[in-house]
């Protein structure tokens, strides 16, 4: 078996893959607590499918009881520029940097079931399950316990060959594999990643209030956002990679080797993106994970960001809105030009 894992892991990495390690589902015990505990304060938000589906979350081995392996994947898709400087550009959206490219979930995915094909290969009788980001499994806390990287303040993981800008995925699997070494934080006194947050999203070192978070606000929140955040949304208008971007970790980022992750939106003029009909947003986020929060939330971001631009020319891109079907869009660049006036 260990010859296994190793003979895995390379293929993993042929594959794209920019780490992989192992561990096991039962090596998580304290993310139940946890997700208990964050789930009852409130702080996921409108996000009920983690309440929903907290049992099987907190706990792996429930998910799937046959599993006795949990092979973990680090994909990087490292930004090639700073994305705190288009902070500064306020006539144009910021999206995440994640977001630049194709959807994650379909390259990754794809990527997993050929690891995972492979591993049946070698041996006969065996089952895989393969997860990215879409069903109930805690990939960060399994991501440390099997020794990819750590959990950083800003709860996020990371890792010193990686940085923090890498996705994660999972293969749950009925082979038994010797697991690797957990890590343990390499955080020490830095506060960057907190110090960063223009919302405060963080309560406590390690700890996060989604409710706060620009990346949960702008693609999650669901209605209206309360207008003294959205003052502080700036102009970002999908997502936000402030507390990523701080992390000093990042000097020894790993390169991205999917071209695909790169080279995408860009950041659009904002009064572009306000001239976006349903069609329109369909056909020019095809592809990209943008396109599912829909025209009517993007449409509320976008004009958030024209709001705070302090470019009063933006108003004749958001004036049309103000009679949008969408009473939150409608709010939105009613806000936008109050606050433009």
């Amino acid at each position: 078996m260990d010859d296994l894992k190793t003979r895995l892991v390379a293929r993993a990495l042929e594959e794209g893959f920019s780490k992989a390690r192992v561990t096991t589902p039962d090596a998580i015990p304290q993310a139940a607590e946890r997700l208990e505990a964050f789930v009852d304060a409130g702080m996921h938000g409108q996000m009920g499918w983690m309440e929903e589906r907290r049992n099987w979350r907190g706990n792996p081995a429930a998910l799937w009881p046959e599993a006795r392996s949990v092979v973990m994947l680090a994909e990087a898709y490292t930004p090639d520029y700073d994305p705190l400087d288009l902070l500064a550009r306020r006539d144009r959206g910021v999206i995440s940097a994640y977001a630049q490219g194709k959807d994650y979930h379909d390259l990754v995915k794809k990527r997993l079931k050929r690891v995972g094909r492979w591993l049946l290969d070698q041996v006969e009788g065996e089952e895989i399950k393969v997860f990215v980001d879409t069903a109930p499994v805690m990939e960060k806390p399994l991501g440390q316990a099997a020794g990819l990287g750590w959990q950083g303040k800003h709860t996020n993981l990371l890792a010193r060959d990686l940085g923090s800008w890498f996705f994660l995925g999972a293969i749950f699997t009925t082979v038994e594999l010797p697991p690797d070494t957990p890590e343990i934080s390499h955080c020490g006194s830095c506060t960057a990643c907190l110090d960063i947050c223009p919302t405060d999203a963080f309560p406590a070192p390690y700890q996060l209030d989604a409710r706060r978070c620009i990346s949960y606000l702008t693609i999650e929140h669901k209605g209206q956002i309360a207008p003294e955040l959205r003052t502080k949304l700036g102009n970002r208008i999908y997502g936000c990679d402030d507390c990523l971007a701080a992390c000093p970790w990042n000097k020894f980022a790993a390169e991205a080797r999917e071209l695909r992750y790169h080279g995408g939106v860009g950041a659009p003029p904002l009064a572009e993106l306000a001239a976006l009909d349903d069609m329109a947003f369909r056909a020019r986020f095809a592809g990209s994970p943008i396109k599912r929060i829909g025209r009517d939330r993007f449409l509320r971001n976008v004009l958030y960001a024209i709001g705070n631009s302090g470019d009063p020319t933006l108003r004749d891109a958001a004036r049309p809105h103000q009679n949008d079907p969408d009473p939150v869009v409608a709010e939105a660049a009613a806000w936008a030009l109050m606050r433009l006036a």
